[in-house]
């Protein structure tokens, strides 16, 4: 298991929130994990489910996670799970972790949670990753009859069926959450779900983020976004993805070739997943993080400009075409509020840009 420390915060109601941190954080920026379904800081990463995850994200970030209030090491005797409450966990825990500002990656309701937080704290979100999230629950995507009564038989099955020593209660969820697991990643997972809280909390639990409805803040959200979901989610189906990258102004959209929730280690949509997380979150560009709005090809395109390289040496640069590269400078014009190229040099050289354009050959000065 990943070493960690387990502090605790105290969010306003008084409720104890168990948080753990991870990593050497050698690489910026922080990255902080909401809550999701289920869980407890001192045994998930004991299992082939999540250990992989930390593993991964803890390699290159300062990683803080945390137990969902009513589960794992947090209070567990609490009965409101409103979005403002989930909201102001999520605050206390990163306050009493001394986060200034970090990325924020909100998995399943965690999505929900970590919208509401970016748009209402943008200046502390330097990226947003909504991996296999939903803005809406389950209640508010406008079901039908037929999907309403499943939902009251799946929460009355949590609260009489998951406090029986019969597992298949437990694993009909994991089939649910991940259909091909392999056996020890299902065992665990059901392990998981049993040890993170009590039948009737997780029933709770259930019916409270079926009524979650952070779809309000999503065009108010003015961070980089990043929405990974996979195709075949039976949890939250792939439209809600689609959904989220279309409210979010200028959100990435990456689509994976899974049915997991989201993928599992050993799958090839979790190594496609990871390299799309180190290319968002840990960009190689010089000066990146100063136009957070910026995304990485965009920033490309303006250290270039910033280096003195004209349309076409920048398409040659770059093996892309003449129109993509004008089209690209009209967005980085717009998105620096500059109305031309010396503008848009003077505000890339003062933040560091344009060192490879200028050890480019051939370059010529462009302004």
């Amino acid at each position: 298991m990943t070493e960690q420390q387990i502090q605790f915060s105290r969010s306003p109601g008084g409720t104890r929130i168990a948080f753990a941190t991870t990593g050497a954080g050698t690489t910026l920026p922080s990255l902080v994990r909401a809550a999701h379904w289920l869980g407890s800081l001192d045994f998930d990463g004991q299992t082939p489910v999540w250990a992989g995850w930390i593993e991964a994200l803890a390699r290159r970030h300062r990683l803080t996670r945390y137990d969902c209030r009513g589960c794992g090491l947090s209070d567990r005797d609490v009965d409101d799970f409103s979005l403002d409450v989930l909201v102001a966990d999520l605050e206390s825990v990163v306050d009493s972790a001394g986060l200034k500002k970090f990325a924020l990656l909100g998995m399943s309701q965690g999505g929900a949670v970590s919208i509401a937080y970016a748009a209402r704290h943008p200046e502390r979100v330097s990226h947003l990753v909504l991996c296999g999230a939903f803005a809406r629950g389950t209640l508010v995507r406008n079901p039908s009859d037929a999907q309403r009564e499943l939902f009251q038989a799946m929460t009355r099955l949590v609260e009489l069926g998951w406090g029986q020593d019969n597992p298949a209660f437990l694993q009909m969820f994991t089939s649910q959450f991940f259909p091909n697991a392999t056996p020890a990643q299902a065992h665990a997972f059901n392990e998981i779900q049993r040890r993170a809280t009590q039948p009737g909390t997780a029933a709770r639990l259930m019916r409270a983020f079926a009524d979650l409805d952070a779809s309000p803040a999503l065009s108010q959200i003015r961070v980089p976004t990043l929405v990974l979901h996979s195709r075949g989610d039976n949890r939250v189906p792939l439209e809600e993805g689609r959904f989220l990258a279309a409210s979010i102004p200028g959100a990435r959209f990456e689509p994976l070739d899974s049915t997991s929730h989201v993928p599992l280690p050993g799958e090839p949509a979790f190594v496609r997943l990871h390299e799309l997380l180190q290319e968002f979150l840990v960009p190689n560009h010089t000066g990146e993080g100063a136009f957070p709005l910026l995304t990485p090809r965009e920033h490309q395109v303006l250290n270039l400009v910033a280096g003195g390289l004209d349309n076409a040496q920048i398409a040659a640069h770059l093996t892309i075409a003449d129109k993509t590269v004008r089209n690209h400078i009209t967005a980085i014009f717009e998105k620096l509020e500059v109305e031309n190229r010396p503008q848009a040099i003077v505000r890339a050289r003062l933040a560091g840009l344009g060192e490879l354009g200028a050890s480019s050959p051939g370059r010529q000065p462009q302004t």
